[in-house]
Formats: structure tokens, sequence, C-alpha cells
């Protein structure tokens, strides 16, 4: 068949342009095939299901549960007669792509107009368009035949990271600028965030017509000339926007869905400048709809907190890394009760002789209850930062939900119109308020993102749930007035009521997770105050030890939630101190009360944009079994080893050492160095002629002689040595001014 003869026998006006969507689709598709010199689908499907017209699947609502061709890897292809509207049939592909094992491209076509859409994961979606008049076109031609021949080709090269590193960069260059002209942190902050959600709900469809975009471009007519909208029309604009996305209702022409969730509760749209409302467009330029989630809190709020604003070019924390936390506590413990449900589902329906009897019935009423029972599935993040382990936890639970409903979908039983999971299933509680509002704006636009991802469409009414559950407060303490006493007798009327500390209350959830701030014992007090450290310590006083690191705390209010708040599991990041010393204790209290079941003892993480080495901890009733370090063992001891004959947590110091040593060397400071760079350094001479040797230390600690060695070194110009004789030590003296200075200047 010739291109010619194709656009006739299928072009308006030729024999086959009248068929209907079900008498053309695989008559078309074999034309197609032909015409590319492709291979053709099997009819009745072939052996393994790879290759084949109508691949049955499991549509959200549709009645139809087919794609019209499927080949596994490479695509799937929805067929519609000409004139249909082809963002509806692919609505229809994305609802059965989960079903299909997501094929990486997914083809919309009416016969007219031919469609690829990417949908590989990380990038963006990016679409081609081929019409039936430009079927002759070789390069048209060889375009079509990589859907066949290379479907990776289509892969975009741009990543979602790429374009949430780009977005974050302009906002926090954009709040640069509004602080530096006076503008409050925090309200430069709100209205950063409101717009970054602007230009997110205008690139998913909720601002209708690009208005948000079109409002930062518009131009008006002023002495007979058109100019950009200025800036205070502007401003006025934004505050009208952000008014109607509060309440919803007509705006501009336009109807606003109601948005509500608390970002629009206040507006307070700064004084703009030329230069942010440039800054702004350049921002609208990007495709909001792509940013990555699992990283997105954490770059705004580098750029938008002026304290972290050094840290925006600095790495972040892998999303699989985060998993090694979820995965145990939640994927895997809510799977496996699902499992135990299937075959009482199964056995009941192989009763049921027809939908609606009674055994049907009863299956039903059991699979409902266990959708119901996720609704009620509570996660939460007790230091949630700016919402990378709540939009995980989310998207897991989400994920466990649709897993659930194809699988009880191919059983027979009816499939919901919609999920039951939603941001209210996570709760979090962060003293940061810059990061409690990333945080909330993280986890609503997962949500969105999600739904988009799998075919839901939009909830509007409201578009944001709010999310008060996300609190902006202290996890560990809280003030409250003192009772009266000797010591402090009933205050006099009008007079200012004494206050005194006590244990913050978490909320009752099913699990925790989450990654408390890595703060040494040593450190706690220069950084939170004598005062607050002193209160902390006599509040959790005979349950963590003095000694303790800060985290300890959030570990034994996970345990007492174990013991007393019906809390099924939790599972932390934790610095590796502890599983030594203090810390040891706190963990040694958790296997008294409960287990821990899965750990990592030791693996790398990211704390504030600097790599460092970490523990990570999961405890409680979860899991089958215990596995540490990906290795099944038959108990985790308090030291994060895996028990067999003996318990080392139980053995007692040495009499004959006692009075040996005091401590180790302490580094107020990073002077520790990878060993790869100190070789570097020492075969690297300075112009003066020393050697970097007098300067560079091996440096080891327990873990170094009990297990592999860190290769760790560290910089030591000693106690005497001074800043004039440092100096003639180049990179090591130039290591210590970029990386240890700053921070002891601050304190």
């Amino acid at each position: 068949m010739t291109p010619q003869d194709f656009k006739a026998k299928w072009g308006p006006g030729g024999p086959a342009y009248d068929l209907n969507e079900r008498q053309g689709a695989q008559s078309y598709f074999a034309d197609l095939c032909h015409l590319l010199g492709v291979p053709q689908p099997a009819m009745g499907g072939d052996a393994a299901g790879d290759y084949i017209f109508e691949k049955q699947t499991l549509a959200l609502g549709q009645q139809r549960g087919f794609a019209d061709v499927f080949k596994r890897g490479a695509f799937a292809w929805e067929n519609k007669a000409p004139g249909k509207d082809l963002q509806v049939a692919l609505k229809q592909l994305l609802g059965y792509s989960h079903a299909l094992d997501n094929p990486p491209l997914l083809v919309v076509c009416d016969r007219l107009t031919t469609v690829i859409h990417t949908q590989f994961t990380g990038h963006p979606t990016v679409t081609h368009t081929v019409q039936l008049a430009e079927i002759d076109l070789p390069d048209k031609q060889a375009l079509l035949r990589r859907v066949w021949l290379d479907p990776q080709s289509f892969r975009p090269q741009q990543t979602t990271r790429d374009i949430t590193e780009k977005a974050a960069h302009s906002f926090a260059t954009l709040a640069e600028q509004l602080r530096r002209r006076g503008h409050d942190a925090e309200k430069v902050a709100h209205f950063l965030t409101q717009c970054l959600f602007c230009f997110f709900a205008e690139d998913v469809g909720l601002l209708p017509e690009r208005m948000f975009e079109k409002m930062l471009n518009a131009r008006i007519v002023y002495e007979n000339k058109a100019r950009l909208t200025n800036s205070e029309m502007l401003a006025q604009g934004l505050g009208q926007l952000f008014t109607a996305m509060k309440d919803g209702g007509m705006w501009g022409g336009h109807y606003i869905p109601y948005f509500n969730g608390g970002l629009f509760k206040t507006i307070d749209v700064p004084k703009l400048e030329i230069t942010d409302v440039t800054e702004l467009r350049n921002a609208a330029g990007l495709n909001w709809s792509f940013i990555d989630v699992s990283i997105f809190g954490t770059l705004f709020e580098r750029g938008l907190d002026p304290a972290k604003r050094s840290q925006l070019g600095a790495h972040y924390t892998d999303p699989a890394t985060i998993m090694r936390i979820i995965d145990p506590v939640v994927r895997r413990p809510l799977l496996q009760k699902w499992e135990l449900l299937v075959p009482s589902l199964r056995a009941q329906l192989a009763k049921s002789k027809k939908q609606g009897d009674a055994a049907y019935k009863l299956a039903h009423q059991q699979y409902i209850a266990f959708l119901e029972s996720l609704a009620d599935f509570k996660i939460l993040d007790p230091a949630c930062g700016s919402g990378n382990f709540l939009f995980l936890g989310l998207k897991t639970l989400k994920d466990i939900e649709l897993h659930i409903i194809n699988q009880a979908d191919r059983m027979g039983l009816e499939r919901p119109l919609d999920l039951c999971t939603s941001p209210a299933n996570m709760l979090g509680i962060e003293i940061n308020e810059f990061a409690a509002e990333l945080a909330r704006v993280t986890v609503w636009i997962g949500e969105l993102q999600w739904r988009v991802a799998h075919g839901y469409g939009f909830n509007t009414n409201p578009v944001l749930e709010p999310l008060d559950c996300i609190e902006h407060r202290d996890a560990l303490m809280t003030l409250v007035p003192a009772a009266a006493s000797s010591a402090h007798p009933a205050p006099v009327e009008g007079a200012m009521q004494p206050l005194q500390h006590t244990e913050a209350q978490w909320p009752k959830v099913s699990v925790i997770i989450g990654n408390p701030p890595f703060l040494g014992d040593k450190k706690m007090r220069g950084e939170l105050g004598d005062g607050y450290t002193e209160a902390l310590r006599k509040v959790y006083e005979g349950r963590v030890p003095g000694g303790a690191d800060l985290v300890s705390y959030w570990f034994e209010k996970a345990r007492t939630a174990l013991e007393k708040n019906g809390l099924g599991a939790a599972g932390f990041v934790a610095t590796q101190s502890v599983r030594a010393g203090a810390g040891r204790k706190v963990l040694a209290r958790i296997c008294e009360s409960s287990r821990i079941y899965e750990a990592w003892s030791d693996m790398p993480w990211v704390n504030e944009g600097a790599a460092v080495r970490v523990s990570l901890v999961c405890f409680g009733w979860g899991g089958n079994g215990c596995i540490l370090d990906g290795q099944h063992v038959p108990q985790i001891t308090a030291d994060l080893n895996g028990a067999t004959d003996s318990d080392l947590t139980t053995a007692l110091p040495l009499v004959a050492n006692a009075g040996v040593a005091f401590q180790g060397p302490v580094k107020v400071g990073s002077f520790d160095i990878e060993g790869k760079m100190a070789r570097q350094w020492l075969a690297q001479p300075n112009i003066n002629g020393l050697s970097n040797a007098q300067v560079l230390r091996p440096w080891a600690n327990g873990q170094d002689i009990a297990k592999r060695s860190s290769d760790t070194w560290i910089v030591d110009f000693g106690a005497d040595m001074t800043q004039k004789d440092a100096m003639l030590f180049e990179a090591p003296y130039e290591y210590v001014l970029n990386a240890v200075k700053p921070m002891r200047e601050a304190g």
C-alpha cells in the first residue's frame, strides 16, 4: 500500500472514512502496519500476549475494558472514529496503563490525526503529532516506525529533576530579590508558594486558559502604545485571582474552582518590581505539571528559606533510599494483610452464581471493608520537613489501593469510581514554618499528579483538602501554664501566668516514619540553647539518657506510642550513634517492649545537603522475620547486629581497661575528608616544598576497628600552628577555609 492509497482509503470521502470506531479500528491499524513495513499484531493474541489486538485491561469506570492494540514494552494504542475527542481517548489509555505494565508510549488516533504521548518514569510527557495529510513525508513515516522499532528513542532528554531544579533556582532568585528590598521572609515564601501552586494548577488544567501566565504577559494600551502590564496592576490582579481561588467563582470571565486547603487563606501580594515580574515570566515558561515531587519540597525550602539558601545546589536524598523505610513499615505489611484476605474472597466468588447474590455480596463487603481500612490508615511524620516522606507515603498508599482494585477487578468484584486514600491519610509535625507550608503543598501536588498519571479526575469541592493535620509546632515539647504549687502559687489576676515545658502529644496513627533532626549530644546546647536542652532532658528524664543525640527522643516517643497508643510500627533515619552509648539504651528499651524487625546499620544519606553515614531502624509489630542490611537474621539487637549465639549489647567493660582512655578526638567542624582526596593531596607538592603529610592524618573510630575501614582522613594543623604557617599547606588550608571556617564563625 502506498501513502497515496492509504490517504485515499482512510481520508475524507474515502471508502473507509465513515466506518465507526469498532468497524475501522483493526483494519486501519493493519493498513498502517503494511504501509510502514512493521509487523502486525496477532488477532487472537500471541502466546505471551506481547503484541495483540484488544488487550483486555482494567479501565476506570469504562464499559469496554480493552486497549485497541498493545505491544509490551512499547505502546498501548487507542483508535477512535474521525472527529472524536482524543483527550478522552488518552484518559482512557491512562486508566489502562497501570494494568498494562505502564508502556512508555500511549498513542491515540482518529485516523486523521495520530498523537504519540511519552510516559517515561522520571521524564516529562512529550507529544508528537502526525496528520494523515503528512503520511507521505519520509520524516513522519520514520517517526511512526520508531513507535514499533525503537520506542526508547522517544525518551525525553530533560528529566523531571531538571525541571524541578530550574524552577527552584528561579524562585530562589525571586525570593532573594524581594527579601533584599526589605520584604518579610515568611510573607515572601507564602506568596511564592501560592504562585508556584498556580503554575502547577495552570499546567494540569485546573486554572483555565493559562490565565496565570497570560496575566504575567498581559499588555495594556497606554498613550497609544501597547505595553506590558505594570507591576502595580499585576499585584492587584494576582490578589484578585488568589481570592477567587480561595472561595471559587467567576473571575476574568472564567469559572475558578474552589481550591480552599488553607493555601489562599492569607493573601498578601508584595510590591513587585520589573525584575520580579521578569523572573515570574521566566518561571511560567517551565512545565510545572512535571516537577519531581519527591525532591520538590527540599529544593524549594532551600530556595525560600534564607537560612537554607546556601544549600540550594547541594545534594538531596534519593527517593529510593527513603523507600527503605516506607517499604517495610507501610507497603509490605499492608499487602501481606491483603494477600491473607484474597483466598477468602476467591472462595466466596467461586460460590457466587451471579453478581448480587449472597456469596457475591459477602465478598464485596469484605473487599470494601479492606478499602475502608486503607482510608483509616494514618501515617505520621513527626519531623516532616518539607514533605518528602509524606509524599512518598501517600504515593505508596495510593499505589497499594490501585493494585488491590486491579486484582479485585480481575476476580470479578465491582470497581469503585474513586480511591479511598487521599492527603487526609498523611499527618505531619514540623517546627519550621517554611517547611510545614511546603509539606502541605508537596502532598497536594503529589496527589494531583498521581491522579493525572493514573487517569482519575480531580476533586473540585474543594480541589485541595484542608491539611491542618500537618502541624507547625515542636514535636517534643510544648509550653503550658504551670500548675499552682508552693513554688508556683496561683497568679494574681492580670499578672502573666508562669509556663512550663511538658511532653508534646502526637496524634494516634497507624505507623510513624521520618528523618528526625541530626544533632549530637555535644551540639544540642549550642543549637537549641541551654534552657531548651535542660527542659528537654528534664521532661524525658528516666526515659532518654542525658548523653543521647536528639534523634533518640523521637525513638522514645514512638516506643511509647507502640506501648500505649496503638501504633503498629515506626521507621526512622538516625545518626549512627543511636546504636552506641546512650542512644543504644533507647533502642534497648524498644527491644524490651517490641522488636526491631528491619534495619540498615550503615548506609549513605544526605543531610542538609551533606553526605553522611546513617542507620535506618524499623521497629514495632510489622514485618515477618528480621532483616538486617538486606539479609534475614534471627534477631536484631540494640546495637543493630544480627544476634546469633550472643548479644554483644550485654557485654560488660573490662576492669583492666578502666582509666586507660577518656575519649577519642572530637572534630568541631568538617575536618574529615575521603581517603581518595587525602592521597591526592599527599602526592601534590606545595610551592614551598612542604609535604601535606605534616597536616593529614588517617582517622578511625570503633567501627573502623571492629568492621571495615571507612578510609577517612583528617586535616590536623595541631593546637599551636599559626595561620601563616597553616597557609603553606595550600590544598588542606583552602579546604578548611571553605568547609570549616564558615561553620565555626556561625557558632
